[in-house]
């Protein structure tokens, strides 16, 4: 099967990625791991701009976990100042895009100034309707779910909500997600094969695409092979 052979309906609606491999990327090309990191936030740009000329609708990234606050304080700082710069640069061309741009994950720990940019951004395309990019910032899937169950517990406790009345629906519009479908097909790059605290909850019927492309190097063909493989997929559910 090749891509060029597919149709409109094979390609996946929401695409979530796994960025993995910038400083083992660094390394091995003699680089700073900040240029790894650099070059990842580059790439980000061509696959967003693929999948959106392909007819996806929706693309997820993880770029920043809740465990990458073991790394040392000048990563994470240049990290955090890569997003506030990507921010910045790309919000006018998201517009021109009609991306809209969401931020899950627990801001609470992030900088002020961060929390506003982001807050800006989401705010100024949230009427954007070709293309959905979401940022998992300060995520974990696990953390996720707890602050969605301490909201709908501490709605029962006030007496808001019926427990009884809870159901998968109402429990995921509760999670960082609302309103956005599970992805369809997720994608690791750098050769790991496991999904890391990511998107737990929505990723229970996706299909997954683990490549040892390290994330700089994933090419827009290297996209169309991981696509080409989910068309191939026998995609059933409940046994049928």
């Amino acid at each position: 099967m090749r891509f060029e052979d597919l149709t409109p309906d094979q390609i996946p609606e929401h695409v979530a990625i796994i960025l993995d491999g910038n400083g083992r990327w660094a390394k091995e090309n003699g680089k700073l791991r900040q240029q790894g990191h650099k070059a990842g936030a580059d790439n980000v740009e061509t696959i967003n701009d693929a999948l959106t000329e392909m007819g996806a609708k929706y693309l997820t990234v993880y770029a920043f976990s809740t465990e990458n606050w073991k790394r040392t304080e000048d990563e994470v700082s240049y990290l955090m100042g890569l997003m506030k710069r990507y921010l910045i640069k790309n919000k006018k061309d998201a517009i021109a895009r009609r991306t809209r741009i969401r931020i899950i994950g627990d801001k609470s720990r992030l900088a002020p100034d961060l929390r506003e940019l982001m807050e800006e951004v989401e705010r100024d395309t949230a009427h954007l309707d070709r293309f959905n990019l979401t940022f998992a910032i300060n995520y974990g899937g696990r953390d996720e779910i707890v602050r969605a169950a301490k909201a709908l517990a501490r709605k029962a406790q006030n007496g808001e909500l019926d427990p009884e009345t809870i159901t998968e629906e109402t429990f995921a519009s509760y999670l960082d997600t609302a309103g956005m479908p599970d992805p369809d097909l997720m994608i690791r790059t750098s050769g790991e094969e496991r999904t890391s605290n990511f998107l737990p909850w929505q990723l229970a019927y996706s299909e997954l695409y683990f490549t040892p492309v390290y994330w700089p190097d994933f090419t827009v063909d290297e996209l169309k092979k991981a696509i080409v493989s989910y068309a191939g997929r026998q995609r059933r559910f409940g046994g049928r």
